[in-house]
């Protein structure tokens, strides 16, 4: 390394005498920055509960798109007036601390480096950074207590320099990879909850409950077998509120919600021998937040459920049965898996974006993960990157790529899964694009046991038929996550350190501070297969992909890994051509 990008880690230069921003103050792109270009502020002194912080690199996430086209309006903003109090876009972001406020002195020091994770709760409030809090696309700015001290206390994770700037900022999207294989969904009743059991008229199943049974605020019962009313009571204690609620039609179930829950929900919902997919449907909307769906049957539904993929994805709502007599079969982590089927066949519906590629790379590097991965792209030029990407790195993994464009092919992608998998279908499907009816085909052609992954988020309300019957009859799952914990952060740094995950494989293109709103324009646009990455201390390099990056500048290109991957080598060839250090320590 250079003297240069050394005297750049420690992070002990003299200070500018000010710091580039791309403020945001209202809706549309037009609206970042002044005029097109970012704007000069003094950089501010921390007070004694503040850091002053660097901003090393920043990546341009999707999820930003929403944020651009309502401006104030936006959930996480409530309603600010942007042009007055303006905020920043850059939630990905590599942080080095520069000045420490007296109270934090004991914690932090100058030269230490961050990731930081974006998800901050205040008071049970989301208060992201990037939205609420002004983000990363700025040079330096001040973090204190909204990031510091928040529901879990601090939301940074402090680093050692294993880490290049690139991979730290893609500590926090890859985290949402992450989080998509660990387990969000309840699955066990809920102590203190709202149980609803529906039954069938008729039924002469003996039903058992063989776990444990928390006792709910109350308990409703309809159509279900005295035997079952016996059971029930027997597990919740004589104390517990319950209602008897028989001959209930689908039209009456909203008015059961209103009555009983004040429209919150059934936070449990048990339904014994189902047959009808339309009772299936309403008595799933009145799942609560954070609720669990039990299905108990070994007869297959008259037709698929529509069910609320939105809530699947943002609410973890979960859908667990098995085919009985035992009630509490349908419980537990054992039944409920989250992770990719060890040897397994796991596809991935729009793999050929930036956070479908960590999918598909997350599935390869995994030790114990999946042997065949099918990969699928509507995109030509995004499945062609994918295949230059990500083929080599399976070989050295023994796994098998397949790749499969639906808008060029003759066949159906169902077929085509089937086909590579002698007709048994795919273990895992993992959706990486918001559509609803690719969601609901992507319940077609899942195997038993298998695991459909809802990562792209529809709105609340979206529905989606699904094989409902799968469930309880096959152990199907049906999951979705939004959005990474700390945990998750930690866990994909413990794996970047570790050598068992290379985020720098997403950088597609990088930037200067200059580049930012181009890089915004890009990553809304799908301009390249992979991640943006803006390195705001970096002046006068253009957006360019790392191809282009070969042709202009060949000595940061040379540092590039096997496979033109992106390095914290190149990092340190950029900082050589482009940090105008001497202006700085003269400033």
């Amino acid at each position: 390394m250079t003297e240069k990008y050394e005297l750049y880690r420690t992070g002990q230069a003299a200070l500018p005498d000010k710091t580039w921003s791309w403020n945001m103050y209202g809706a549309g792109i037009e609206n970042i920055g002044r005029n097109g270009q970012p704007e000069p502020f003094p950089i501010p002194e921390p007070a004694d509960n503040q850091l002053l912080v660097r901003v090393d690199s920043v990546g341009m996430c999707f999820s930003d798109v929403k944020l651009i086209r309502q401006g104030g309006a936006h959930p996480k903003l409530y309603n600010r007036n942007l042009a007055e109090e303006p905020t920043r876009l850059g939630h990905e972001a590599a942080l080095t601390i520069i000045k420490v406020g007296k109270a934090l002195q004991d914690e932090y020091h100058p030269g230490q480096r961050l990731a930081i994770q974006p998800d901050i709760y205040q008071d049970g409030r989301s208060t992201a950074y990037g939205y609420t809090i002004p983000g990363g696309l700025t040079q330096y700015h001040l973090i204190g207590p909204e990031v510091l001290d928040a529901d879990d206390g601090a939301y940074v994770l402090p680093l050692t320099d294993d880490l290049g700037y690139a991979e730290t900022a893609l500590t926090e999207p890859w985290a949402c990879v992450e989080a998509a294989y660990t387990q969000r969904r309840r699955l066990q009743p809920k102590a203190g909850g709202r149980l609803w059991v529906i039954g069938r008229p008729g039924d002469e199943t003996v039903y058992t409950f063989s776990g444990e049974l928390p006792a709910p605020s109350l308990v409703v019962l309809s159509d279900v077998p005295e035997a079952v009313k016996t059971l029930i009571r027997q597990k919740v204690g004589a104390e517990v509120e319950m209602f008897v609620r028989d001959g209930l039609r689908p039209s009456d179930f909203p008015a059961l919600k209103a009555e009983l829950t004040d429209n919150e929900g059934f936070d449990d919902i048990i339904m014994l021998a189902p047959q009808s997919a339309k009772r299936v449907s309403e008595a799933a909307k009145l799942t609560a937040f954070r609720g669990t769906f039990n299905l108990v049957g070994d007869t297959p539904l008259d037709g698929k459920v529509e069910i609320d993929v939105g809530r699947i994805h943002y609410h973890y709502t979960a859908y667990v049965g098995n085919p009985g007599p035992d009630i509490a079969a349908s419980y537990g982590e054992a039944r409920n898996r989250c992770d990719l089927l060890p040897g397994g066949a796991a596809v991935f519906v729009g793999a050929g974006g930036p956070m479908g590629q960590m999918h598909v790379q997350r599935a390869i590097e995994l030790k114990n993960g999946p042997s065949l991965i099918i990969a699928t792209e509507v995109n030509q030029m995004r499945l062609s990157a994918l295949e230059d990407l990500f083929g080599p790195l399976a070989e050295a993994h023994g796994k098998e790529l397949l790749t499969f464009n639906p808008a060029t092919e003759d066949e159906p992608l169902r077929d085509f899964v089937l086909n590579a998998t002698d007709q048994m279908g795919a273990d895992d499907v993992v959706v990486c694009v918001p559509v609803a009816p690719l969601m609901a085909e992507a319940g077609t052609y899942l195997a038993p046991d298998g695991m459909l992954v809802l990562f792209a988020g529809v709105p609340n309300g979206t529905m989606a038929a699904l094989d409902m019957s799968a469930v309880y009859l096959h152990n199907a799952q049906f999951t979705g996550t939004s959005g990474s914990a700390l945990s998750d952060q930690a866990t994909v740094i413990a794996k970047t350190v570790a050598g068992d995950l290379s985020p720098n494989r997403s950088v597609a293109a990088v930037g200067g501070m200059e580049a930012a709103r181009d890089g915004v324009e890009a990553m809304m646009e799908g301009r390249y297969p992979g991640k943006v990455v803006i390195f705001p201390q970096i002046s006068g390099l253009p957006l360019l992909s790392l191809a282009e990056l070969k042709e202009k500048y060949p000595a940061v290109a040379e540092k590039l890994g096997p496979g033109d991957v992106w390095t914290a080598e190149a990092e340190a060839a950029l900082v050589e051509a482009f940090w105008q250090v001497e202006q700085a320590e003269h400033a």
